[in-house]
C-alpha cells in the first residue's frame, strides 16, 4: 500500500512541477499547456508500458518476463506468479492423465469412460480389441450403437450393475467377454471387460467331467445292482450264477479300472515336471510295452517291432510305461484282426530339429477323422462310445498319456486318416549328461 501512495505522490509532484514551469514561461496558458504535456508523457510511458504486458501476455513465456518500472514491474512480476503457478498445475494435471492413461493401456482388462449420455470418451487398446471400437473415430459416439448386443444394451440402461454380463465379443464371436459397469464422478460411466474365454471352457470341462464320471459309474453300477436283485430274488443253477459273476466281476474291473485312471490323472495334474528325474532305460521299456501288446493282441495282427538299443531318457519309469503302453494298447484294440502294427524307438530329432527319442505306433486300423483328433486328449473324449467301452478303455489313457509326455519336456503328435490308419508319435529328450553320470 505505501509503494502506491509514494507512486501517487510522485506523480502529483510531477505534475505540479510541470504547471510551475509552464506558469513561468507562458502565465497561466504555460501552466495548462505544462500540465497537458506532462499528464500526454505520462499517459505514453504508461501506455507503452501496457503494451509489454499484454504482448508478453499472449506469449506467456516465463523467461521473457518485460524490464518495466514502476507500478507495471508489480503488476508483471505478480502476474508471473500467478501465471507460473497455473502453468505448472496445468503440467502436473496432464502428467497426471498422460500417467493414468498409461497405466490403463497396460491392464489385461479393457476400460471405456462413458459420458453420462453413454457416449465414448476414451478407451484402451485392450478394449478396442474386445469391442471392436477405433479410439480415433468412435470418441464422441454412443456406445450402444457400435456394440450392437441387444444384452449390452438392456445391461446398460438398466443401471443394475452389481452383477457383470456374460456375453460375446463383437470382434471375434469364439471370445467370452465379461462385462462391468461402474458409475463415477458427474454421472459419468467406467465400462471394463475381461476375456473369460478360457475360465468359460474351464467351467464347461469341469461340468463335462462331472457328468461324465456320473455316467460312466452309473451303468456298472446298474449292471451290479441288477445281478445282486437276481441273486437275491431268484433260484439260480450253478452255471447262470458263474456267469453271472464273471459279469458282475467285469463290471467291478471297469469301475475299479475308471477310479485307478482318474486317481492317475488327478496326480498327474497338479504335479509339476520331472527337473529332476531317475535315468529310464527307455529301449527296454519299449520292448516291454510292445511284448505287452503283441500277448495282448494274441496272434490275431502282424506286429513288427523295431528298438534301436541304448536309448534313454530322465524321468519316471511308472508314468513312462502307463504312456508307452496306453500308445500300444491302443493300437491293438481299435486294429482290426489281420491289420497291421508297427512298434518303433528310435533316435531321431523333433519339430524344432532338436535330437531327442522318437517312439512310434503306426497301424492300419479304422483311423480316426480329423476333427476329432485336437479333442484325442480330453477326459473321456470317445469317437465311438460303444466301440470304446467294448474294448475295455476308460475315455482317460489319452489324457494320462498327455500330461505324462508334458512332465517329461516331451512332445506328443497324433495323425490319423479314416480306414486307413494312424501313427502316434511320442518325442522324449535325451538323457541328461549330469544323470547319466549319476546313473
Amino acid at each position: 500500500m505505501i509503494p502506491i501512495l509514494f507512486r501517487l505522490l510522485s506523480l502529483i509532484l510531477f505534475l505540479g512541477l510541470a504547471a510551475s514551469f509552464g506558469s513561468l514561461l507562458g502565465g497561466q496558458a504555460g501552466a495548462v499547456t505544462g500540465s497537458i504535456a506532462a499528464a500526454v508523457l505520462v499517459f505514453a510511458q504508461q501506455a507503452r508500458s501496457g503494451f509489454k504486458v499484454l504482448a508478453w501476455l499472449d506469449d506467456f513465456k516465463p523467461e521473457n518476463v518485460p524490464n518495466l518500472s514502476g507500478w507495471w514491474d508489480d503488476l508483471s512480476a505478480k502476474l508471473f506468479h500467478y501465471l507460473r503457478l497455473h502453468q505448472r498445475q496445468q503440467q502436473a494435471l496432464s502428467s497426471a492423465l498422460v500417467s493414468f492413461r498409461t497405466a490403463a493401456q497396460a491392464l489385461p482388462d479393457g476400460v471405456v469412460t462413458l459420458d453420462s449420455r453413454g457416449h465414448i470418451l476414451w478407451c484402451n487398446e485392450t478394449a478396442q480389441n474386445h469391442l471392436a471400437l477405433k479410439l480415433g473415430s468412435d470418441i464422441g459416439q454412443p456406445l450402444v450403437n457400435l456394440v450392437r448386443n441387444p444384452d449390452f444394451a438392456a445391461y446398460l440402461k438398466s443401471q443394475i450393475w452389481e452383477q457383470p454380463l456374460v456375453m460375446r465379443s463383437p470382434r471375434t464371436a469364439a471370445k467370452i467377454l465379461s462385462v462391468q459397469i461402474v458409475s463415477y464422478g458427474d454421472h459419468q460411466m467406467l465400462v471394463l471387460t475381461r476375456d473369460v474365454t478360457q475360465m468359460e471352457k474351464l467351467e464347461r470341462m469341469r461340468r463335462d467331467f462331472i457328468a461324465n464320471v456320473s455316467h460312466e459309474l452309473k451303468t456298472p453300477l446298474t449292471v451290479l445292482t441288477g445281478f445282486l436283485e437276481t441273486f437275491r430274488d431268484l433260484p439260480l443253477s450253478p452255471e447262470q450264477q458263474h456267469e453271472y459273476l464273471n459279469l458282475m466281476h467285469t463290471q467291478a474291473s471297469r469301475m475299479q479300472n475308471l477310479v485307478e485312471d482318474l486317481l492317475t490323472l488327478s496326480a498327474l495334474e497338479s504335479a509339476g515336471t520331472h527337473k529332476d528325474g531317475e535315468a529310464v532305460d527307455l529301449s527296454g521299456l519299449a520292448q516291454r510295452c510292445a511284448d505287452e501288446g503283441i500277448q495282448l493282441s494274441a496272434g490275431k495282427h502282424d506286429i513288427s517291432v523295431h528298438v534301436e538299443p541304448g536309448l534313454k531318457t530322465q524321468g519316471n519309469q511308472a508314468e513312462l510305461h502307463s504312456a508307452l503302453s496306453n500308445i500300444v494298447t491302443n493300437a491293438v484294440r481299435y486294429t482290426p484282426e489281420a491289420g497291421k502294427i508297427e512298434i518303433r524307438l528310435v533316435r531321431g530329432q523333433n519339430d524344432l530339429g532338436q535330437p531327442c527319442n522318437v517312439f512310434t505306433v503306426k497301424d492300419n486300423g479304422i483311423g480316426i477323422a480329423a476333427e476329432h483328433i485336437p479333442r484325442l486328449t480330453e477326459r473321456f473324449y470317445r469317437v465311438d462310445r460303444s466301440r470304446s467301452r467294448e474294448s475295455g478303455g476308460t475315455g482317460l489313457g489319452l489324457a494320462i498319456v498327455k500330461h505324462v509326455v508334458s512332465r517329461h519336456d516331451g512332445e506328443l503328435d497324433i495323425q490319423s486318416r479314416p480306414n486307413v490308419g494312424s501313427t502316434f508319435t511320442i518325442c522324449l529328450p535325451l538323457l541328461r549328461a549330469s544323470a547319466a553320470k549319476a546313473a
